[in-house]
């Protein structure tokens, strides 16, 4: 019993210098020879959220704190843009997309802004006071046509540049913590509490919800370049779903590392290498489909939470790009 109680006060004393330490926990996974991650200097505390390209090199960064940014050399190097918006409301610019010259941004609160060409300039578009939910996530469809998810997990789609908007859904699927768009059009998102995921096909007039794969709350979910679902839940757990396409079958969880941090994001390169980023750099690969994980130093080096995850192949073989977004200006730029 003595040796037993010893040994307890000697682990609780080791926690205690661990979480001391920043709460960092030995990982025991190997880091990897190199790294195709480069740091960006943005020379903002404001925290990037999403990232767009016009082409090959032209491209808009948005963020927090109504950060915008543009590029011209394929994000190596970014300068600061200025929207005309109202300079007393702090807005969150959360997502931005672009198709060939057309773009949209969606900010929080209600707003939404469009260009026609290539954001040079920037009209704001009026939602009124009817919109259920936060604009969250905008997709460029075509000129004048763009579609809008909230979050409330409401949908509509515009055609006349936002003039009038129409609801694709009959029902919102209530407040949502995170919500994906696939290539072909479909929905996933994941509810505010965590407890539940909900599915909305192209078709579909309401959202299909869905059980958690386990236990823990689901942090974020999103698909992958086959268009399969993948799952991050509390606890660092990675899940992947059914390749057979049963959206109540999951994998079993893996979890590479237990350092006290979740998972934030997860993204596959162009590669087929698999991506996931969380709290304090936490940022992993793994090259044989989530077998095995290794670290990237680039990412350890981070003292932020890296929070978003994109890779982008839209411009064709050999300009694929890569990005990692974390909090207070931290940006990678992937060179694989």
């Amino acid at each position: 019993m003595k040796s037993f109680s010893n040994s307890f006060f000697n682990l609780v004393a080791v926690l205690f210098i661990a979480l001391g330490l920043g709460g960092c926990v030995s990982t025991n996974l190997p880091v990897a020879t190199s790294s195709p991650w480069h740091e960006v200097n943005l020379d903002t505390d404001a925290n990037p959220l999403d990232i767009a390209f016009i082409d090959e090199s032209h491209g808009f960064l948005v963020g927090t704190n109504r950060l915008i940014l543009e590029s011209k050399d394929a994000g190596k190097t970014w300068e600061s843009r200025s929207l005309e918006i109202p300079t007393e409301e702090n807005f969150r610019l959360i997502s931005i997309d672009f198709l060939g010259e057309e773009g949209w941004i969606a900010g929080q609160p209600g707003l939404v802004l469009h260009t026609a060409d290539s954001g040079k300039n920037w009209t704001r578009i009026g939602l009124g006071n009817k919109l259920p939910g936060d604009p969250y996530l905008i997709t460029t469809l075509g000129p004048d046509s763009a579609e809008l998810a909230t979050t409330a997990g409401a949908v509509y789609r515009t055609n006349d540049g936002g003039v009038s908007w129409e609801g694709k859904i009959t029902e919102a699927s209530g407040g949502v913590r995170d919500l994906r768009r696939g290539k072909n059009g479909q929905y996933v998102s994941v509810s505010s509490l965590g407890n539940f995921y909900a599915t909305l096909d192209p078709d579909d007039q309401a959202w299909m919800p869905h059980q958690r794969a386990s236990s823990k709350r689901v942090q974020t979910i999103g698909f992958n370049s086959n268009g399969k679902l993948w799952m991050l839940s509390r606890g660092a757990e990675i899940r992947f779903a059914d390749q057979g396409g049963d959206l109540e079958s999951w994998s079993k969880p893996i979890i590479p590392i237990v350092n006290g941090y979740n998972y934030l994001d997860l993204a596959e390169d162009p590669n087929g290498g698999i991506w996931a980023a969380g709290g304090n750099g936490t940022l992993l690969i793994s090259k044989d489909s989530g077998d095995s994980w290794e670290e990237d130093s680039v990412g350890d080096a981070q003292a932020s939470n890296l929070i978003r995850i994109l890779f982008d192949s839209s411009q064709g073989e050999g300009s694929e790009k890569g990005f990692v977004l974390g909090e207070r200006g931290t940006l990678l730029r992937w060179e694989g």
